[in-house]
């Protein structure tokens, strides 16, 4: 199995890789700064977005790239869910007390509301790697 998930990778061109490093940077650099701007949630260290986005997210989004929108999502929410509650439970993420979110749902479902909508992460950004690599690909 190991060696089919590395074949997979391998197989994905070189063009695209860039493509999924550079989207998933900036999206993590985006998504730190509102976090933080908002008052939501913020990484302990500015680098994480490369471990997380890039080294964690990135490969996770081309082993689900030819599934179904709903299959990526549910994938994508157990690999999501397990970076939410480890990234509390070690503190190398901050949670802004009583942020919007608390307010909105309650302080104790905050993980699984962060699990939920970053899950969407991965059909959208295989998605926005396809429409990217489709228009290089027609120049």
């Amino acid at each position: 199995m190991l060696h089919s998930f590395l074949e997979k990778l391998q197989a994905t061109p070189r063009k695209q890789w860039i493509i999924y490093v550079l989207l998933y940077f900036f999206w993590g650099l985006g998504m730190n700064w509102v976090g933080q701007e908002l008052a939501i949630a913020r990484f302990t260290f500015w680098w994480q977005v490369i471990t997380v986005y890039v080294l964690y997210m990135v490969p996770i989004s081309i082993l689900l790239k030819d599934y179904s929108f709903f299959t990526q999502y549910a994938y994508g929410l157990v690999a999501m869910g397990v970076l939410e509650f480890g990234g509390y439970a070690l503190g190398t993420s901050y949670i802004y007390p009583n942020n919007i979110l608390d307010k909105w749902f309650g302080e104790h479902v905050f993980a699984l509301g962060m699990s939920l909508f970053f899950a969407l992460y991965f059909p959208v950004g295989n998605w926005v790697v396809r429409r990217i690599s489709f228009t290089f690909e027609r120049k």
